[in-house]
């Protein structure tokens, strides 16, 4: 007998996991409640591609209120939080940066959040610092209407990413 994939364990683990240990691990992947307990309702998941239509499911229905739940969990580009396993994993392109960019990071930030009201997501995985920097820049112009569709794309891209690292899938 075959055993299957590492991510058919992990999710058949996850998906057997009680109702408020999975909210919990739901919670670090993206930190509204309201995503997370919708990913748990939709359980059981067949494979990795429902969990993941799942959360981008999810995500796609977050009110106003639920989205702001949802970027509360993320840290500002540029700063990391510490302690916190996730962001700095993410933002690891920005290890060694020079300062001058963090600090144009910081004033594009806060352009950006006094413009929109929240802060700049972006799926910062693979990114250097001054991709990120472009980024930022080029969504700056948008319009309120068109960063709410980037966000909430750039949020389903992380929590993608998050899912698989929780299947142990690359």
């Amino acid at each position: 007998m075959t055993k299957p994939p590492p991510d058919l364990d992990a999710l058949a683990a996850l998906a057997a996991t009680g109702p408020s240990e999975l909210r919990e691990i739901l919670l670090e992947v993206c930190s509204s409640p309201a995503w997370a307990d919708a990913v748990a309702a939709s359980r059981p998941w067949p494979g990795r591609a429902e969990l993941l239509a799942a959360g981008a499911g999810a995500i796609a229905r977050l009110s106003a209120a639920d989205l702001r739940d949802a970027l509360a969990g993320h840290a500002r580009i540029g700063t990391p939080r510490a302690g916190d396993a996730a962001s700095e994993r993410e933002q690891s392109g920005l290890r060694g940066v020079e300062p001058s960019v963090l600090r144009e990071l910081a004033e594009a930030n806060a352009a950006y959040e006094a413009k929109f009201g929240h802060l700049f997501l972006v799926c910062a995985t693979g990114r250097t610092a001054g991709a990120l920097l472009a980024a930022l820049r080029e969504r700056l112009p948008n319009d309120a209407a068109t960063e709410a569709g980037v966000v909430r794309e750039e949020l389903r891209r992380i929590t993608e990413i998050r899912l698989d690292r929780l299947l142990g899938t690359p």
